[in-house]
């Protein structure tokens, strides 16, 4: 279990980064003029140095991934109801990377823009959300029927 714990907390820590080098290419993509943002200016004049800057957000992006795979452990727990194991995931994960969030300077240093950093994480984890349970709803309900057409023909030939 350790070790399925350690490689899911690596795995995630990689794709952290992954992600973050992604998203830094789309914004300076969307930029269009030809110059690469790894971090936002803010953490550069915390940081000092791009260097340094770009170093905070490697750590803070292997965090965050760590995080979200680490969350993902909890829908594997069985005797949780799935709206505990819900509860639960939201809280590892808003109040888990919040800090990070707040460190690299993805919303602004102030009451309103935590609630509005706080307001988005809620609406897309609810959209993501309930995209997967009607997903998964609707393929329970496929699973079922093409379970009682095999029941239905095994009966008949009994």
């Amino acid at each position: 279990m350790k070790k399925k714990i350690m490689m899911t907390a690596l795995v995630g820590a990689l794709a952290g980064v992954a992600l973050s080098t992604l998203i830094t290419l789309g914004i300076s993509l969307m930029h269009n003029n030809g110059q690469y943002y790894p971090v936002v200016p803010e953490l550069i004049l915390l940081c000092k140095t791009e260097v340094s800057a770009m170093l905070v957000q490697t750590i803070c992006s292997l965090l965050y991934g760590a995080i979200w795979a680490l969350a993902s452990l909890i829908w594997t727990i069985e005797n949780w109801s799935l709206l505990k194991q819900t509860l639960v995931h939201l809280a590892v994960c808003s109040f888990g990377t919040l800090p990070i969030a707040y460190c690299l300077w993805w919303m602004p240093h102030s009451l309103p823009g935590i609630g509005f950093y706080f307001s988005l994480f809620f609406l897309i984890y609810a959209l993501i959300w309930f995209w997967q349970f009607t997903t998964m709803k609707r393929k329970i309900s496929q699973l079922n029927q093409q379970l009682n057409v095999r029941g239905n023909t095994n009966q008949k030939e009994l």
